[in-house]
C-alpha cells in the first residue's frame, strides 16, 4: 500500500473541518487510525509539532468520503474500513455479523482465568458471528478442540476467514445450525462454552442507534419479547452438552442478570455467579455443570461476584 505524505498542520486543519460537519472526535480518530494508519498516540504528537510530516495509508479525499458515508447513512466505520480491533488482533468485519464489542473481550478473560491450568479440553463458541470469541479461544488454547456454530452461512464464511488468518494452526471446526444442535455428536464433552447471544428485547430494537439498528444483523441482536429466547435455549441445553465440571460463560443485556442466573439454577447448573463489565454493570453469567469432585477449584468457586 502506497503511503501519502502530508504536513501535520494541514492534517489537523482538515480534521477540524471534517468534525465541523458532525460526528464524534473519537470516531474520526478511529478512522484516522484504522483507515489512515495514523495511531492515536502519533496524532497527539502532531499538536506538539505541527511542522512535522506524517504518512497516511489513504488520501484525505478517500478518508473524507468514508466519513461522509458514515455521517450521511449511519454506516458503521468498521464496515466501511472492513476491520475492527479486538483484543490483540484485527478482525475482518462486515454486515454479515455483529461488530465485536469491547466488553465481550472480558468474557474471554473470565474464561481463561478458570482454565489457566487445564492442559486440554473442548471449547465451543455458540453464535460465533465474526468468529471473535472463537479466534480468542483458538489462539489461547491451541491444542484444545474447538467448535464454532452459527445459523448464518455468511457469518460462518466471515468467521472462517478470521480463524484461518489468525489461528491457522489451532484445532477448530465450523458448524451451521442453531445453538447446541449441530454439536450433538460432542454433547457431554465440552469443558468450556462461550456465548454472546442475541439479547435485545423486541421493544428496545427501535430505540437503538441507527448505526446499529439499520446496519447490524437483527438476527444477532433481537432476543424476542423479553430478550431471553436464545438464552433460554442455550441454558436448557447446557446440562446435556457440558462435560461434568464444564463451564458456561454467557453475555446478556444490562438488566437481565437476575433472570439469567435464575434460569441457570433452575436447570441444575452450579457455581452460578455474575461478573460485571467495564462500567460495573452486571453483564455476564457464569455457571458450571455439577460434578462430585471439583478438581479445578477444589470445591470453591473460581470467581467472586463484583
Amino acid at each position: 500500500m502506497a503511503l501519502l505524505e502530508i504536513c501535520a498542520a494541514e492534517l489537523l486543519a482538515w480534521r477540524r473541518l471534517q468534525l465541523a460537519e458532525g460526528g464524534r472526535a473519537v470516531d474520526f480518530d478511529w478512522l484516522l487510525d484504522l483507515g489512515g494508519g495514523l495511531r492515536w498516540s502519533d496524532l497527539q504528537q502532531l499538536y506538539l509539532d505541527p511542522r512535522r510530516s506524517v504518512l497516511l495509508e489513504r488520501s484525505l479525499d478517500q478518508l473524507a468520503m468514508i466519513w461522509k458515508q458514515h455521517l450521511d447513512h449511519h454506516i458503521p466505520l468498521q464496515h466501511l474500513i472492513g476491520c475492527c480491533p479486538w483484543r490483540d488482533v484485527e478482525l475482518e468485519v462486515s454486515a454479515a455479523a455483529l461488530i465485536p464489542r469491547q466488553e465481550t473481550e472480558l468474557l474471554v478473560d473470565f474464561a481463561l482465568q478458570a482454565f489457566a491450568r487445564k492442559p486440554f479440553g473442548c471449547w465451543a463458541d455458540l453464535g460465533t458471528g465474526s468468529g471473535a470469541l472463537a479466534v480468542a479461544l483458538a489462539r489461547a488454547l491451541p491444542v484444545w478442540r474447538g467448535h464454532a456454530v452459527d445459523c448464518s452461512i455468511e457469518a460462518l464464511a466471515l468467521a472462517k476467514r478470521n480463524l484461518q488468518r489468525l489461528a491457522p494452526h489451532a484445532l477448530w471446526q465450523l458448524h451451521q445450525g442453531s445453538w447446541w444442535e449441530p454439536l450433538r455428536p460432542w454433547w457431554g464433552e465440552f469443558s468450556l462454552v462461550l456465548v454472546n447471544p442475541p439479547y435485545i428485547p423486541e421493544a428496545v430494537m427501535a430505540q437503538l442507534e441507527p448505526v446499529v439498528r439499520d446496519h447490524e444483523p437483527h438476527l444477532a441482536l433481537c432476543g424476542g419479547a423479553d430478550g431471553l429466547v436464545a438464552t433460554r435455549q442455550i441454558i436448557v441445553g447446557a446440562m446435556q452438552a457440558l462435560e461434568p465440571g464444564g463451564w458456561l460463560f454467557l453475555e446478556h443485556h444490562h438488566d437481565q442478570s437476575d433472570a439469567v442466573l435464575a434460569l441457570m439454577r433452575q436447570q441444575g447448573l452450579e457455581n452460578v455467579e455474575y461478573k460485571s463489565d467495564l462500567l460495573g454493570v452486571r453483564r455476564f453469567a457464569i455457571a458450571r455443570h455439577p460434578e462430585h469432585h471439583d478438581s479445578l477449584n477444589h470445591g470453591t468457586s473460581a470467581f467472586g461476584c463484583s
